[in-house]
């Protein structure tokens, strides 16, 4: 039998100076034993991926995008999974037999593998994250192996947000390759007609780098919420030039009228 432990009140810390107390930086943000858990960019990265990934060759009910979903992938193993930070199919439905929302994205039914996965580099999960790790005896594959081998996902993205360092892979000849980013740090992906780099902006209140997808012309591919703030203000500035243009016909009119008055015309009677 377990015997429940007594509560303990917590300790009084209104007379300790606040910068003798530990900050988020010196306490561990990951359980040992399940490294790699979200933190808050974990959530708000993915959340900016999915808003401008918008394949230009693919209906928006055509593609899946996830954030930590499992990702399952050996039948003769089934309960094996990987959890990418952030993944893309192309060419499947957007939703489960295209009715119902996905629990997990399973390979041997759904035949597709991803175009393109991203991680976020962890500090639990980084030796994982570059393929530094071993596969252990009677252990599953490691994350590279299955995205490299098995699920043979053509580009691999890693972005560590501690140091702003951003690497990419891409499948050549079955293996991954490093990819020479371009002198602005993006990277072009024919294959899905997009291309990936950093931006520097604000994104849901927080200025800071981030991954962001960017079209053939080199342009960020806009959130809905720049949509329709932009519609916003194209709205704003046709109501501004239909204002102006009454305004500058009332004006032709007042002095069409005071022309007609000097000459001894009446322009009402006209």
């Amino acid at each position: 039998m377990t015997i429940a432990k007594p509560y303990i009140e917590p300790k009084d810390l209104s007379n300790i100076p606040r910068e003798n107390l530990p900050t988020m930086y010196d306490l561990p943000s990951e359980d040992p034993q399940e490294p790699g858990l979200p933190d808050q960019f974990h959530s708000l990265q993915p959340r900016l991926l999915d808003d401008t990934f918008c394949p230009p060759n693919y209906p928006s009910d055509r593609i899946y995008k996830a954030s930590d979903h499992n990702l399952y992938y050996d039948l003769t193993h089934p309960l094996w999974h990987k959890r990418p930070d952030w993944f893309a199919v192309m060419g499947v439905s957007q939703f489960y037999e295209g009715k119902d929302l996905r629990l997990s994205y399973v390979m041997w039914q759904e035949q597709v593998s991803p175009v393109v996965i991203v991680e976020l580099l962890s500090p639990g999960t980084e030796k994982e994250d570059l393929g530094q790790t071993e596969r252990g005896t009677d252990r599953p594959p490691t994350k590279w192996d299955v995205y490299e081998r098995i699920l043979k996902v053509p580009y691999y993205i890693v972005f560590d947000r501690y140091t702003d360092e951003l690497r990419a892979f891409h499948l050549r000849n079955g293996q991954y390759q490093p990819v020479d980013l371009e002198p602005d740090r993006r990277i072009w992906m024919p294959e899905v007609g997009l291309g990936l780099g950093l931006w520097q902006g604000s994104y849901l209140g927080l200025e800071r780098l981030w991954l962001r997808w960017y079209g053939p012309q080199g342009q960020w591919v806009s959130t809905e919420s720049e949509q329709e703030r932009h519609r916003a203000e194209q709205e704003r500035y046709r109501a501004e030039q239909a204002e102006q243009r009454a305004t500058e016909q009332q004006q032709r009119a007042d002095r069409l009228a005071e022309q007609l008055k000097a000459m001894g015309i009446n322009p009402d009677e006209l």
